[in-house]
């Protein structure tokens, strides 16, 4: 059996998190940089397509990525690594980016189009500050060329609000990024900020189904503490959230939809086989489990395939 290539479109920053004495302590993050580490950790090819600062920090995630398994695709930038600002309040994250003329966003439409061309098709994917206004023209170029070259797009939503400065344009072209993903993957949260209405575990099914009657094929939906929904095809499952001792929450969304691509690649015959379908609910407590125990450590440390075998 091929194994499905897993690709990446995002951004990969520092996260400093505040503490208790005023001081921050920088922890390696970005959504999709994390979901890349994760999906590698369970055994996934994945490759990772934004470009990474030579500064000390780019150098730090450049070599977190690449000891996960995964591999760098562009030429490292010489420009600044982003930096996000972390407070936590009971575990739960708030962010402040500072994004503007940074690395992961030094890249070219037709650079990362070759590289797709080259490659035998698998899963793209990117979300998150990605879909921002104007980046989000660049990255809706590359989803509709990757599609029409057979890639399959996933999608996390993963909305950052309090980032942008013109919040409705920013749902919008949230909305049509979204509305481009083949798999997509969307928090209690992200659900609220685009509109739809109790958004629940109790009415993931109702949810999910308005998320499939936009085009896509597997839909994830997160509710932190209640638990996910996971609904592939017409094969559906929803669990609760194991139990764990509470360090903080970053990066759990990022691990719980990278530990759902890998599961799929990595037990598919094909990213359109029914085998996925067939074990929906595998798929989803495994990466409820791989989302718990991220919550038991600090930042996002996603665990690696063995662990999840002795744990999940």
């Amino acid at each position: 059996m091929k194994t499905v290539p897993i690709w990446v479109l995002g951004e990969a920053l520092m996260d400093c998190v505040a503490q208790a004495d005023g001081s921050f302590i920088p922890l390696l993050g970005g959504s999709p940089f994390n979901l890349a580490c994760a999906a590698a950790l369970q055994g996934a090819q994945v490759a990772y397509l934004n470009p990474f600062s030579t500064d000390p920090f780019g150098q730090a995630l450049t070599q977190r990525l690449q000891s996960t398994g995964a591999q760098t695709l562009s030429a490292p930038s010489a420009l600044p690594t982003a930096l996000a600002m972390v407070h936590l309040n009971k575990g739960q994250p708030s962010y402040g980016f500072y994004r503007e003329g940074i690395a992961d966003r030094d890249y070219q439409v037709a650079a990362v189009l070759s590289l797709l061309q080259a490659s035998p098709p698998g899963v793209l994917h990117t979300g998150s500050l990605m879909a921002m206004p104007p980046e989000h023209s660049k990255v809706i170029e590359i989803i509709q060329a990757a599609k029409a070259l057979g890639w399959v797009i996933s999608v996390d939503v993963n909305l950052r609000p309090r980032v942008a400065t013109d919040v409705p344009a920013y749902l919008n072209a949230v909305r049509e990024v979204a509305a481009l993903a083949d798999w997509l993957k969307a928090s209690d949260e992200d659900l609220e900020l685009l509109g739809f209405e109790n958004a629940s575990l109790a009415n993931a099914p109702q949810l999910a189904a308005q998320c499939l009657s936009q085009g896509c094929s597997r839909v994830a939906l997160t509710f932190g503490a209640q638990g996910a929904y996971l609904q592939v095809g017409q094969a559906h499952a929803q669990g609760a959230a194991p139990a764990v001792i509470l360090v903080d929450t970053v990066g759990a969304g990022d691990t719980f939809w990278g530990n759902c691509l890998a599961d799929w690649v990595m037990h598919d015959t094909g990213v359109q086989s029914e085998r996925a379908e067939q074990r929906v609910a595998q798929t989803l407590q495994r990466a409820l489990v791989a989302a718990a125990i991220n919550c038991g450590r600090k930042g996002c440390q996603p665990p690696t395939r063995a662990e999840l075998e002795v744990l999940g």
